[in-house]
């Protein structure tokens, strides 16, 4: 089921609208740019972000605003994904030490993966990935492990979507990637080959609830020219397992 939309004319709306204006690689914003960027008139904008600083949500500073620390303590109570990423971490950080490639740990947001986690060093590949951001489901190693194990009417809504080309290897036949999609589950992992960015190839396993729904996915990710994403598939596939099961006891369940 897709999110409902806030109303940008409510109270709400206007506060998401403002804190959605940052972009990831922003410092400071001045209030002229967060006005043109949200379309709201500038003496809303400075009222709403007069309140925002006072909520600790925005920090003040000389050059204009940036998100404040109050955000980040505000996400780290999130219940799930806090125990997500307890269970989570030892495993991803025992899959690059074995692989010494960039691994990656995601959960699904409507259409999209939204990655939690990301373990990297000096000569991780460069990827499109960062914490906290988003990629579309059907063009991502990790995003297509959650996308097979989705409900029928998820994958016919994706499918049935914007299929955009991303790179001249993305798969934007809608037959093609529902095979694709039928091989993941039949695997247990999913691929991907330069599909949402050139020079990047990854593996991924899906993390099941007891019921198998898809909680989360972990890849590891590297370039083609040293990484064969098909080597590391049992050891991706062993570890979304074994965080599976963790989760399942900590819940109280039987293993999936």
């Amino acid at each position: 089921m897709q999110t409902p939309e806030l109303d940008p004319r409510s109270v709400l709306g206007r506060v998401m609208g403002i804190l959605d204006a940052f972009n990831p690689d922003d410092g400071a914003v001045g209030l002229s740019e967060l006005a043109r960027r949200t379309g709201l008139p500038k003496a809303t904008v400075h009222r709403m972000c007069r309140d925002l600083v006072a909520a600790r949500m925005l920090a003040a500073t000389a050059g204009g605003y940036r998100l404040g620390r109050g955000l980040f303590e505000l996400g780290m109570r999130a219940a799930p994904e806090r125990t997500l990423l307890e269970v989570a971490v030892p495993f991803l950080q025992d899959l690059y030490r074995r692989a010494d490639e960039t691994v990656h740990l995601g959960v699904p947001d409507g259409d999209e993966v939204v990655y939690i986690s990301k373990i990297g060093g000096h000569r991780q590949a460069r990827a499109p990935s960062r914490i906290g951001g988003r990629m579309p489901l059907y063009c991502t190693a990790i995003g297509k492990a959650l996308l097979a194990h989705s409900t029928p009417t998820a994958i016919d809504r994706v499918l049935a979507g914007s299929l955009t080309r991303r790179t001249p290897r993305t798969i934007t036949g809608p037959g093609l990637l529902r095979h694709q999609l039928d091989n993941v589950l039949e695997q247990g992992v999913a691929y991907e080959y330069e599909e949402s960015a050139m020079g990047i190839v990854c593996v991924a396993a899906a993390i099941l609830d007891t019921d198998e729904t898809p909680l989360a996915a972990i890849s590891l990710t590297g370039p083609p020219t040293r990484f064969r994403p098909d080597a590391h598939a049992v050891s991706v596939r062993a570890a979304a397992a074994g965080i599976a099961s963790i989760l399942a006891r900590r819940n109280g369940s039987p293993a999936p």
